[in-house]
């Protein structure tokens, strides 16, 4: 595995950027630096140097807005480099094959119908001074995050500067003198941020990435940055860092029971250097500057099981969680009533309280739970019944063939004084069979049949060890031809005849037969 490192080389003979902190604070307060010596290019490693940058920036960098990322082939450059801040008044650009001058501010509106450079330019467009980096010399300059684009003369109103030489104006404009090609031998990156630690992290992306083409091997020669205040800091910080990760750990993530060798072999392909701890039931691992991304031990047992080969690890059934057995009962019911060439719905679990009462022929008994500020109408209370969902599915679906045979298992909220939260779901089973000849019969060979599969017997009245059917008079329903389900004594639910007004209130022309039960007694 490489070993990245600092070229050594006294600190007034490196190169150094010179940042007026006073006015990039405006913008871009920090930059970050390094040199790249001796680099061999070829038309591969170098479209992947430019593909790595253009990943870099839509992705940690967020479009730009928190790094952007400058390469320079440095042969072509001056020290000591300046980073600073201007005001756009105060930018001039030529565009090539124009002859007219344009302001840096009204250079933003020239490029608003530029394909490539129109989605960056609300990025600094309403800044009041633009961020410019220049070295010791005059040239072009370009725009674009790639080479050779837009070529540009940049002239700067301020006789101070007559001597510089502009290397790019972000977040848009790079410098076409200093531009990197095949023939580029030394580079020079330099990364400008309003996120520092961003900003470090892709700085070591891109040397660690391309120091292996060095003509020194993975050796990077740093960069001095000076700031105003006089604090001074050098680049890119290539320090690798420890971490101890217990093998319980690593088994508790992945699954896998392996030993110190193991682990440090696997993580050795993943480009981390381990070695066993004092402890021996541990690994110490050391993480070099190119992975930025292993933060944790859960990134560590990550690239252990990246190793081992996610397909290798055996599936198992943790002992600890099992299903609910509500939602596995729900289940079971599902599948027996599908069975019975019932198809199911899912309907909304808000509804207007119109729906929910006066549509069925019920009362409002402070039973429901209102919305405070609902959306629209159709939304002002949660449900506390499944009726009225199946018939508004029929009431829309009126051209589809008969009979139509549909189900729901679902909950519904009532009000719970009992509860912390003042409410309570309930699960709740309904089906419904709409037809020419649907009857009580045909809804009444449904509840058997669910009672029967869940091993209910039926019983006499009187008889609590099973279930029977009471005459009811439920106002949805129509009379005579309705029956509550008595389960142990105690009432579950009812089905029947869905009455006449109620069919009329969800425009339905066709009887319907309807069950609604509480799911959660039978358990």
């Amino acid at each position: 595995m490489p070993t990245y490192r600092l070229a050594d080389i006294a600190k007034d003979k490196m190169h150094r950027m010179n940042v007026k902190s006073e006015q990039t604070s405006q913008i871009r307060p920090y930059v970050v630096c390094a040199v790249l010596r001796g680099v061999t290019f070829d038309e591969a490693r170098y479209n992947s140097f430019i593909d790595l940058q253009d990943k870099l920036h839509q992705n940690i960098c967020r479009g730009r807005t928190l790094v952007a990322i400058g390469t320079h082939d440095l042969d072509t450059l001056q020290g000591p480099f300046t980073y600073e801040a201007l005001s756009p008044m105060d930018i001039n650009f030529v565009p090539l094959k124009q002859t007219k001058s344009f302001r840096a501010d009204e250079l933003m509106e020239f490029y608003k119908s530029d394909l490539k450079l129109k989605k960056y330019l609300d990025i600094i467009e309403s800044s009041p001074v633009f961020p410019v980096l220049y070295d010791s010399k005059r040239y072009l300059v370009v725009i674009s995050s790639k080479p050779c684009v837009y070529q540009l003369k940049l002239i700067i109103d301020d006789p101070l500067l007559q001597n510089g030489a502009v290397i790019a104006t972000y977040y848009h404009i790079n410098g076409a003198h200093s531009a990197i090609s095949l023939k580029t031998k030394n580079v020079f990156i330099e990364c400008t941020a309003t996120d520092l630690t961003k900003a470090k992290v892709v700085l070591n992306t891109m040397v660690t990435a391309f120091s292996e083409y060095c003509e020194r091997k993975f050796e990077i020669e740093p960069v001095e940055v000076t700031y105003d205040n006089g604090e001074s800091y050098i680049y890119p910080d290539l320090a690798v860092y420890d971490m101890e990760v217990p093998l319980s750990y690593i088994k508790s993530i992945t699954g896998l029971s392996l030993d110190v060798e193991e682990v440090i072999n696997l993580l050795k392909r993943m480009q981390l250097h381990a070695e066993r701890s004092i402890s021996n039931d541990s690994v110490k691992v050391h993480v070099p500057p190119s992975r930025s991304d292993v933060l944790h031990p859960c990134d560590v047992a990550d690239d252990v099981a990246i190793a081992y080969g996610y397909d290798n690890i055996l599936t198992t059934r943790p002992f600890c969680i099992r299903p609910l057995p509500l939602n596995e009962l729900t289940d079971l019911l599902r599948l027996e009533i599908a069975m019975n060439v019932f198809t199911e719905v899912v309907t909304w679990i808000l509804c207007s309280h119109k729906e929910n009462f006066a549509l069925l022929n019920r009362e409002d008994y402070n039973s429901a739970c209102i919305v405070s500020n609902p959306r629209s109408a159709d939304f002002e209370v949660v449900r506390t019944r499944l009726m009225h969902g199946l018939l508004k599915t029929v009431g829309s679906n009126k051209d589809h063939p008969k009979p139509i045979k549909i189900f729901e298992i679902s909950d519904v909220t009532l009000l719970d004084e009992t509860k912390d939260v003042g409410a309570s779901n309930r699960r709740h089973l309904t089906a419904l069979h709409c037809g020419a000849t649907s009857g009580f019969e045909l809804i009444h060979g449904l509840v058997d049949r669910i009672m029967e599969v869940m091993g209910v017997p039926f019983v006499p009245n009187g008889d609590n060890t099973g279930y029977h059917i009471n005459r009811s008079e439920e106002p949805e329903y129509l009379p005579g031809r309705q029956a509550s389900i008595i389960y142990k004594g105690k009432p579950i639910g009812n089905f029947g005849i869905v009455h006449p007004q109620v069919l009329n209130n969800f425009d339905i022309t066709d009887p319907c037969s309807f069950v609604e039960m509480d799911v959660e007694a039978l358990l």
